[in-house]
């Protein structure tokens, strides 16, 4: 592949400009994926030992998380050099690696561009608190105090406290969303929009098929500096933040959410375009996610996929509550395209914050594939690894150390991914000592077992994925007819002539529904399908689905 042209990549997406859609993507969390030389941190070299093992799931891509220069006071999140590895992940060209790699085994490669802020190690940062003058003064959000001193708004940060920092060089105080150490860039500058284009460009030259974009709706703030108004108490919704954190007292009205976005966006699409490149944008919002999910992903212009916080829920989702989760998408996003995740980076492992069976496990793994989107899987979720348990001396995640022990932070779903369950470290890092603990609760389902094991979970997602593959109204078709009875959950998937009836028992009892009307096929007998009798009766086991083709 020529990396400086980009000439092997325009070859590899000429395929198909829409493989995105209804596309299986696997997120790799690279520190704790696989070490490859040793330090107790995972690495891109480790990526592409393991690659092998998640094309055999046949997932479409792979996401990567943040692997750039980084001071890692988030753990990558704050960017000091968009254009460059960081030496803990390896090279550019252990980089080029994973592509070669990826490629080859007919995986395509996303990476995770954190956009809507920098580290304040950013030599751009550096430069524009220098003084007020300079070039890249109004590169980042910058305002003058109150009179009485106090911030220019009422804005807070995810991680506690005010969204302002006063800087004693400028005499101003900075945005940052996030810590005080990832100032927020302005996106009302055209310089600022235009580097970051350029940074989305060298990533595509190098061979990327596309982008997951951190915290999409967050890039642009309101330029008049309005004050958030109140959110009222029963309309907090904490799915973005812990309930502990005043951030969820806001209606974020003013410091992210503007329609200026959507003009970025658009100039994003267009760099994009020649590439047959894809972009999935997480929306971080709890109130609009679904709104700004179908506002984002409209029309031909803007991004292929978003995806909002509805399916990483705390509770458990039952039928009622899916069914008005999609009949929320068909009413806001009916032109656009979501993309489904039941685990990430971010929240406790879905297995432990549903507290799920097997079995249940089993049924919502279907159920993903057979829902009208794309969809994310987090490592290790295809083992059905709970979240791990870290205690406070371990804790590395600042959100974890500044909320315990009411919230204890994200480091319990970043723990490290066995593949050995004999290794003390689960086959992860030879060191003595990996960043985060490998959990003991978690050897016993490493991938070595697993594939050892006919009963495990990874032998059903790789069903799921390939189920979902050889149905293209699965993967591309219009959803309809969507009810519920009880616990069951039924639909239509249609893609031209082809139909399928998809239900699911979302419940802990059996249940009995009538089959639809016509002549059906029972599909999906390797998912535990079940099928209609004679009498055109569905008898549903718990956390069973039924699959049907239109004959």
């Amino acid at each position: 592949m020529n990396a400086s042209t980009g000439i092997g990549s325009m070859t590899h997406l000429a395929k198909d400009p829409d493989w995105w859609r209804g596309a299986v993507i696997y997120q790799i969390y690279p520190r704790s994926f696989q070490d490859a030389n040793g330090d107790g941190i995972g690495d891109l070299l480790g990526i592409v030992r393991r690659l092998p093992y998640v094309a055999s799931l046949g997932v479409d891509a792979i996401w990567i998380s943040p692997f750039f220069t980084s001071p890692m006071k988030d753990f990558g999140y704050d960017v000091s050099d968009y254009c460059d590895v960081d030496p803990m992940f390896g090279s550019l060209a252990d980089f080029d690696a994973v592509i070669e790699t990826a490629h080859a085994l007919g995986v395509k490669v996303m990476i995770d561009l954190v956009l809507s802020h920098t580290s304040d190690q950013h030599p751009w940062f550096a430069e524009s608190r220098a003084s007020r003058e300079n070039a890249k003064s109004n590169w980042y959000v910058w305002a003058d105090a109150k009179p009485d001193g106090t911030p220019p708004t009422n804005w807070l940060s995810i991680f506690g406290g005010s969204g302002w920092q006063w800087d004693t060089r400028r005499q101003q105080y900075y945005m940052h969303n996030f810590l005080v150490e990832q100032p927020d860039l302005n996106f009302h500058d055209a310089e600022v929009q235009q580097a970051l284009l350029d940074v989305a460009r060298f990533w595509l030259n190098r061979g990327v098929d596309g982008f997951r974009l951190d915290t999409i709706n967050f890039y642009t703030h309101d330029a008049q500096l309005r004050d958030n108004p109140a959110l009222a108490p029963e309309d907090r919704n904490s799915t973005i933040a812990p309930a502990v954190n005043p951030y969820n007292h806001q209606d974020h009205k003013y410091d992210k959410n503007r329609p200026e976005t959507l003009e970025f966006l658009r100039k994003l699409r267009a760099v994009m375009q020649p590439f047959n490149a894809a972009a999935v944008g997480e929306v971080g919002e709890a109130q609009r996610g679904l709104e700004i999910m179908g506002e984002y992903t409209a029309g031909n212009d803007l991004m292929q996929m978003c995806y909002a916080f509805e399916m990483l829920s705390g509770a458990q989702p039952v039928a009622g509550y899916v069914a008005e989760v999609m009949a929320r998408v068909a009413e806001v996003a009916a032109d656009g395209w979501a993309c489904w995740a039941y685990s990430n980076h971010d929240v406790q492992r879905h297995v432990s914050r549903w507290n799920l069976t097997d079995p249940a496990a089993r049924m919502f793994t279907t159920l993903m594939m057979c829902l009208r989107g794309s969809a994310c899987l987090y490592q290790g979720e295809e083992l059905g690894l709970p979240e791990a348990e870290v205690a406070f001396a371990d804790l590395q995640d600042p959100y974890g150390i500044e909320f315990w022990p009411e919230f204890k932070g994200r480091d319990g779903c970043r723990t490290p991914m066995v593949w050995e369950k004999s290794n003390q470290n689960g086959g992860f890092s030879t060191a003595a000592r990996p960043w985060l603990p490998v959990s003991g609760d978690h050897l016993g389902r490493a991938v070595e077992a697993a594939e050892a094991d006919p009963a495990a979970l990874v032998h059903h997602y790789r069903r799921a994925i390939a189920f979902r593959h050889a149905q293209p109204a699965l993967a591309r078709g219009e959803m309809t007819d969507m009810r519920v009875e009880g616990d069951v959950l039924s639909f239509l998937r249609s893609h031209g002539d082809d139909v399928i009836f998809c239900a699911f028992n979302m419940g802990e009892g059996n249940a009995v529904i009538d089959a639809p009307k016509g002549d059906w096929q029972a599909i999906g007998a390797e998912l535990n399908g079940a099928h209609a009798d004679a009498s055109g009766k569905i008898h549903l086991a718990h956390w069973q689905p039924c699959l049907l083709r239109r004959a």
